[in-house]
């Protein structure tokens, strides 16, 4: 019997070696997903908050460092109130001030109230003058007509009922004058009240400026970035950190046309993370993209890069990361598994399974 060549031994250990990778494969193969469930590669994100300068100023000190978690109202960094505790004490003298001229512009009312009154008296008076004048002016002009009388007296009474009708009247243009004195101490009171109204609001507005100074965390998160320095000077606006907001996390990734259409907002969706495979944390479809896109250049494979995606995003629940907030790390990669038909049932390698 002839004895098999070497290449002829060759190609049969070659052969063997295949068809054992194969089986292999077929028996190690991962589980296809049941229909109604599709996947997809993402990243964990959160969304990023920018703590920053309201008005311009030098930073006195930072207090928080990159990858400190933060609670919310935690003070994160103080900015020199110097500038803003020296106008704040401007208005609140402006204050003072304005609260005086209010009180001497009452009391300039009740003056003038009272020289109103006083020459209310004093017409009051000149009209008693009038009438026993004109009541003499009778008398002397019935004895004058009966000769008892001399006209010299005639005259001087004719003369003092004039004389009292103008009284009358120099003491009404008193009362008119007294009057647009009284309207005008009101106005000063009016005026004074606006000016004390408009020195307490600079003192509130300098006030939310000097709070505003100390930057504190607006909601529970981690530092990401230090921007600044202490020392530096930045305008209004001027960045001094970067935190993520651990309540607000979520997954994006992308689905082709016929799988995206048939996801609705609150779908369920289970992620895996390349880093915890073990774990599988539940979430919700909280936003689908209207307008579809290319794939992302994550997507190696030239003919899944001519599809077009729709945009996906996978919200995690706030309670469940409220509880596992020092757990959570954003840009992570995973996979998002997506549930676009209801009754679908979860295979069990995709059963719930959170970290302790």
């Amino acid at each position: 019997m002839n004895k098999p060549n070497k290449s002829t031994l060759t190609f049969i250990l070659v052969g063997i070696a295949v068809a054992a990778a194969v089986l292999a494969w077929w028996l190690l193969r991962p589980p296809g997903l049941p229909k109604g469930i599709v996947a997809s590669n993402g990243r964990i994100e959160a969304t990023e908050i920018d703590i920053a300068t309201k008005t311009p100023g030098r930073i006195v000190d930072i207090m928080a460092r990159e990858g400190d978690f933060v609670p919310a109202g935690q003070v994160l960094a103080r900015m020199d109130t110097q500038v803003l505790l020296a106008q704040k004490a401007e208005a609140q003298a402006q204050v003072r001030q304005a609260e005086n001229a209010y009180l001497a512009a009452q009391s300039v009312v009740a003056q003038r109230e009272s020289e109103h009154h006083a020459a209310q008296a004093v017409v009051a008076q000149r009209r008693a003058e009038l009438d026993a004048a004109r009541k003499r002016l009778r008398r002397s002009e019935n004895l004058a007509i009966e000769g008892a009388a001399p006209m010299q007296q005639l005259d001087d009474d004719r003369a003092q009922v004039l004389g009292a009708q103008a009284a009358i009247s120099a003491a009404q243009a008193q009362v008119a004058a007294a009057k647009a004195g009284i309207e005008a101490a009101k106005s000063k009171v009016v005026e004074s009240h606006s000016l004390i109204e408009a020195a307490k609001a600079t003192v509130v507005r300098l006030q939310a400026d000097i709070d505003d100074s100390e930057l504190k965390s607006p909601r529970d998160g981690r530092v990401q970035y230090r921007v600044a320095e202490p020392g530096e000077v930045l305008s209004a606006g001027g960045r001094v950190l970067n935190m993520v907001d651990l309540s607000d996390v979520y997954m994006t990734f992308f689905l082709p046309t016929e799988a995206a259409g048939r996801v609705a907002l609150g779908s369920e969706i289970r992620l895996v993370l390349d880093a915890a495979p073990n774990f599988v944390i539940p979430a919700r479809a909280s936003f689908v993209s209207s307008v579809a896109q290319f794939t992302p250049k994550t997507v190696e494979t030239e003919v899944e890069r001519l599809k077009l995606m729709f945009r996906v995003r996978a919200a995690i629940d706030p309670e469940l990361l409220k509880s596992r907030l020092e757990q959570v790390k954003t840009g992570l990669p995973g996979m998002a598994y997506v549930k676009i038909d209801p009754d679908a049932e979860w295979p069990p390698e995709l059963a719930i399974s959170l970290p302790q």
